[in-house]
């Protein structure tokens, strides 16, 4: 049963008590009993004053007060008496109403005793309250809610909430099994974020396999076609061989693709380690372009510090220059421009361009332009070369070429 549903039942027990001998102190025939006793000494005072004891005696001695009728002032001492309230008796001698006996009006003494009693019983009442609740009280601050925020803890924890410690506090009797909860909580946590790094090394390792195999593959498909070309009409043993490993690579093109898209959802999981690096990287990457196909290196590679990922940078050029191959199929030109923070890389073609509406939706995942249908293709090359150069401290742009061609500008960061 909870504390508090305990404290409502003490309360309501209290009051029930306090409630019923409340009214058994009313119920008391307290001024009956009182009005016997009186008479029991109005007739002991008869008696003595009877047999002659002085008046005076017997006011000290039973707390009255005796007026006799043949004294001057007997009337006004009896109306004094009514007025006054008091319990007023006849002293009889010899058949003949000879005076007054006179009490103090016992009966509002009885009432304070009575309203007295009241008080006590309501004091009593009142200190058992406190006490039964302040027992309560310490019962739940030093027993049961260490065990409530062990409740909650054990909520946070089946929800997969790891961060959220569990409090220590200075007088807590289970300070030791509290501890030792919390330290299970922390050794979740870093059991969690262990499962975790390995979950994404292993779909990065995936997804960085799998895109970087897409490059030599290409490279292998491509070379094949020139092969095509070159023993088209020479030897036909060789065109057949050529043509058995294109369809191959074919196959593993497509495999790759469906290896890739098994972790397209984590894919902006993706580490980028950012360095300082020189700009002559950019040299030696461009240069592996010609596998693609022709090359127009229209500037130098200015000379400075770069932030960069040469893995990331090198995925992101591939991806560009494989883009403009496969939808421009024209020579791509390639410029540099520095500025005080940035370096600037400028991938032009000479094709069709885009349509201005798709542009902006060119860097969302899985989109793919009007002009890819019927060409392999995921949607992902601008979306992951856009969050690789974000990532590098820079960006990534893509607009039309005025005279006809399109253009992806990328900026690097200068140290």
């Amino acid at each position: 049963m909870k504390i508090r549903y305990l404290a409502i039942l003490y309360i309501i027990v209290l009051v029930v008590t306090g409630a019923f001998l409340y009214r058994r102190i009313e119920d008391r025939e307290v001024y009956d009993i009182d009005m016997l006793a009186l008479n029991t000494e109005a007739y002991e005072i008869s008696q003595e004053l009877s047999a002659g004891t002085a008046p005076e005696a017997l006011e000290d001695k039973y707390d009255c007060k005796i007026v006799l009728c043949s004294e001057a002032q007997y009337e006004s001492e009896n109306n004094q008496f009514i007025k006054e309230g008091y319990s007023v008796f006849d002293y009889v001698k010899d058949g003949t109403i000879s005076g007054k006996i006179a009490f103090a009006a016992r009966n509002e003494e009885y009432i304070s005793r009575e309203n007295n009693e009241k008080r006590i019983l309501l004091t009593i009442l009142s200190a058992v309250l406190l006490l039964g609740l302040g027992i309560l009280f310490v019962v739940w601050y030093f027993f049961v809610r260490p065990f409530n925020d062990l409740k909650v803890f054990a909520e946070h924890v089946s929800k997969g909430n790891l961060d959220l410690p569990l409090k220590m506090r200075k007088h807590n009797y289970f300070g030791a099994f509290t501890e030792s909860f919390d330290r299970m909580r922390e050794e979740l946590k870093k059991a969690s974020e262990r499962e975790i790094e390995a979950s994404r090394s292993k779909k990065e390792l995936v997804a960085e396999l799998s895109h970087d195999i897409k490059t030599p593959v290409a490279t292998i498909q491509a070379t094949c076609e020139v092969m095509e070309v070159k023993y088209k009409d020479k030897d036909p043993d060789i065109l057949e061989k050529v043509e058995v490993i294109k369809a191959k690579a074919s196959s593993v093109d497509h495999l790759i693709d469906n290896m890739f898209k098994a972790t397209l959802d984590e894919l902006e999981e993706l580490k980028v380690e950012q360095t300082e690096e020189s700009s002559k990287i950019l040299s030696d990457i461009i240069s592996e372009l010609r596998f693609y196909g022709t090359v127009e290196q229209k500037t130098e590679v200015p000379e400075c510090l770069i932030y960069a990922d040469r893995l990331r940078l090198e995925q992101v050029i591939d991806n560009i220059a494989g883009n403009s191959f496969k939808y421009a199929g024209t020579p791509l030109e390639i410029e540099f421009h520095s500025d005080m923070d940035n370096l600037h890389v400028i991938f032009m073609d000479r094709g069709p361009g885009v349509p201005e509406e798709e542009i902006p939706l060119l860097t969302s995942k899985f989109y793919r332009g009007s002009l890819a249908s019927g060409k392999d293709g995921s949607g992902l090359g601008l979306y992951l070369a856009a969050i690789f150069m974000e990532r590098m401290g820079g960006g990534l742009e893509v607009r039309n070429r005025e005279g006809g061609g399109f253009v992806v500008e990328i900026v690097l960061k200068k140290v």
